[in-house]
């Protein structure tokens, strides 16, 4: 998301520098493809470090920037800090709803409680998702204003694509007309792919002429966590792990349905809306905002409940090619007329001009 609205912002007007916490990644590169500079602060994940603050307020006293805007809960901590200390405004950006910090290092949970404690302190909080913004008020955050923008899509990238399928299906070694239920997320706790590698068994010793295609970093045969299922008899062969890829958009519409099984923390699901926008019908756990943002286009299903997830898919299957076809219509058209990335990126626009003029007030 950031590096589509920095590819769509108006750069006769903004002018953009971004700051990596640890080493950029792919994502970085792509950034600064786009001939906007990056730079690192080389934090380890997991630790804290007093050398990156006083290297982002050295940076940011050198650029005297007119805002600072942080992505996620280390970079909003750190950043309320250096802003602090130089005198400058500073909005935050949460990216998630009802997180379990149970999950991950106890220093994130560390750092989401100085945040709470710290909230008051930007200029404003955006939130890519209503259920972001309740749990984290239920948290204690009390933000002088809340935004809600949420996350765009490019529709002429994310687009219904007839041949992806076919070309797939051929990587693949599979039948052209073998049916794909795709799951496209990274490896972690919340995308909770156990959840969806069980309702995957539960459909498949059902139907056997369905596939499952899922892609993203960590997901692939060699992470222990597939072990068991590749075993599966009724997935052997079944169970396709892409791991990470740079085709997402030729991807994603080679599927026949897509699935988010996340158990929680999701607030506005990227490859969900990417899904709808190609014309992918979907079947989504009822976390964070998914279930609007599917609406009337898909199915929600409780979350950690394997068997409404497969029931799930084979309602869809039940609908046949034409049924899908129609919901999936109805879905691209959802996202073109509520989630254009140009529409998303002029609200941002519009909040950074509205707080050019500002003052910073003590807190």
């Amino acid at each position: 998301m950031l590096y589509r609205l920095l590819k769509s912002m108006d750069a006769a007007r903004f002018e953009n520098q971004v700051v990596s916490l640890i080493r950029p990644g792919p994502v970085g590169e792509r950034i600064q493809a786009l001939g906007i500079p990056v730079s690192s602060l080389n934090m380890w994940p997991g630790r804290l470090s007093l050398d990156a603050l006083f290297g982002l307020v050295k940076l940011i006293r050198r650029e005297s920037p007119d805002l600072l805007q942080t992505w996620l809960y280390h970079a909003d901590l750190l950043g309320a800090l250096a802003a602090k200390i130089s005198a400058t405004p500073v909005i935050w950006n949460i990216r998630a709803s009802n997180m379990d910090m149970t999950f991950y290092r106890r220093l994130s949970s560390v750092v989401l409680r100085a945040c709470v404690q710290f909230s008051g302190w930007p200029q404003a909080v955006i939130v890519n998702s209503k259920a972001g913004q309740e749990f984290h008020t239920r948290l204690g955050y009390h933000p002088r204003r809340w935004v809600h923008i949420p996350n765009g899509i490019d529709t002429g990238l994310f687009q219904p694509n007839l041949p992806a399928r076919a070309l797939l299906c051929n990587e693949l070694g599979l039948a052209p007309d073998t049916l794909l239920i795709g799951l496209i997320a990274r490896f972690d706790p919340m995308k909770d792919h156990g959840n969806f590698l069980r309702a995957a068994s539960l459909l498949a010793s059902k139907m056997v002429d369905v596939h499952f295609v899922l892609a993203g970093n960590g997901v692939e045969p060699s992470n222990l966590g597939f072990r068991e299922y590749l075993d599966r008899d009724e997935l052997h062969g079944r169970l396709h792990l892409l791991g990470q890829r740079d085709d997402i958009s030729n991807l994603t519409p080679a599927l026949d349905i897509a699935s988010s099984s996340s158990s929680f923390g999701e607030g506005f699901s990227n490859t969900i809306a990417e899904a709808m926008s190609c014309g992918i019908p979907c079947v989504v756990t009822d976390v964070g905002d998914s279930a609007y943002l599917v609406g009337e286009t898909g199915i929600v299903v409780p979350p950690m409940n394997p068997q409404a997830l497969s029931d799930g898919w084979q309602r869809l299957i039940s609908l046949g090619f034409e049924g899908r076809n129609e919901l999936g219509a109805a879905a691209r058209q959802r996202i073109q007329q509520n989630y254009q990335q140009d529409d998303i990126t002029r609200k941002y626009e519009r909040l950074y001009e509205s707080l050019m003029n500002t003052p910073i007030r003590a807190s």
